[in-house]
């Protein structure tokens, strides 16, 4: 599978009933879960005081990425995505830890 860099931004629209929010995000959190454990979600980060998730994921083209795995998100109709394909670096020093 290739990788990608994808920054995601939430935006809930206004008046939506916070029931509906807190499901979604509940929902979400099992999707990552899924996604996680198929290897379509690597690592996922949140910058600092910000409402937006930085992560690298894999599909087999950035198509499959978008139909396959982000649109199978439950908060994805109130997300935006910024996705840049990424390949290793020669100087990359590997997994850590």
């Amino acid at each position: 599978m290739k990788e990608f860099l994808v920054e995601l931004t939430t935006t809930v629209p206004e008046g939506t009933d916070p029931a509906e929010v807190g499901r979604r995000r509940a929902d979400e959190s099992t999707r990552a879960k899924e996604l996680t454990s198929t290897g379509h979600l690597v690592r996922l980060w949140r910058p600092v005081g910000e409402l937006r998730s930085i992560g690298v994921w894999r599909a087999d083209s950035e198509a499959d990425l978008r139909a396959k795995v982000l649109e199978t998100l439950p908060l994805w109709p109130w997300m935006t995505a910024v996705i840049t394909p990424v390949q290793p670096h020669p100087n990359d020093p590997g997994p850590t830890g």
